[in-house]
């Protein structure tokens, strides 16, 4: 048994990996700090290959893929944020979100698929927020990213059951997580956020249970139930307020997560 997991190097990926190789897979560990991946190799008993690698470009997809087809599980973690108002973020930064939470995901997402279609079998989990049920300013880019990914995966869940394949897709959507996104995207959380291991053990947990959404923590379901029943203008209010209390200003801690 074989899982891939992008944006291994830290947080929610790294916590997977472990949980993962727990249950006995040996993994294909994905990120940009090769460094960090290798300092977690050393912490896993399975088997393991770590690439250095920037999934926001498409060609790299391509060659991940190509090197590495076989694979059980897949998992899309990697991921950007920033936050503050949108004219005033960096067009740059946003273009880099795009690339790896959108393009990067739905470039892995196809080519897994489509090789896991033909042999009737995987699983691809993948990792959006609970940020992709709402409208997001203050963190535009980043919740519209997920959103796309929330979409995107429900589309293709419904595709899967009409032709009643045993892929599997699965969403994880966590609300605020203690990871180091939260020092590099300009945020603090109002929330204390989960611990990353609590949410991959619930995560593993669900997945193997064949659960398409997967929210952790009992705030975040509420809070999804709410979004879905309120008006979109109340919603996006409510975030913007809370999204306004969490801007981190002091400029050293400015900056983007790249797992």
């Amino acid at each position: 048994m074989k899982a891939l997991i992008t944006g291994a190097s830290s947080g929610i990926g790294k916590a997977i990996a472990i949980e993962l190789s727990l249950q006995g897979y040996d993994l294909i560990l994905v990120a940009r700090n090769i460094q960090k991946l290798n300092e977690l190799k050393n912490q896993i008993n399975t088997h393991v290959e770590v690439i250095g690698m920037d999934i926001s470009k498409e060609e790299n997809c391509y060659d991940l893929y190509q090197n590495h087809k076989d694979v059980d599980i897949l998992v899309n973690d990697a991921g950007l944020g920033d936050c503050g108002h949108f004219d005033q973020t960096s067009l740059e930064k946003d273009i880099q979100i795009i690339h790896t939470n959108i393009i990067g995901l739905h470039t892995l997402t196809k080519l897994y698929l489509q090789n896991m279609k033909e042999k009737d079998s995987g699983i691809i989990l993948n990792v959006a927020s609970i940020g992709g049920f709402m409208p997001g300013p203050l963190m535009a880019t980043y919740y519209a990213s997920k959103a796309y990914v929330v979409r995107l995966s429900e589309a293709i869940r419904e595709e899967l059951k009409k032709e009643k394949s045993d892929v599997q897709i699965s969403l994880l959507c966590p609300g605020p997580v203690n990871t180091h996104f939260n020092q590099v995207a300009n945020v603090q959380f109002s929330l204390d956020g989960l611990s990353s291991e609590y949410v991959a053990r619930i995560t593993i947990k669900r997945l193997f249970k064949g659960k398409f959404y997967i929210i952790p923590g009992w705030k975040i379901k509420i809070a999804k139930l709410a979004v879905k029943i309120a008006p979109t203008s109340l919603v996006s209010h409510f975030v913007y307020r809370i999204q306004k209390q969490k801007i981190i200003t002091t400029p050293k801690r400015r900056g983007m997560y790249r797992p």
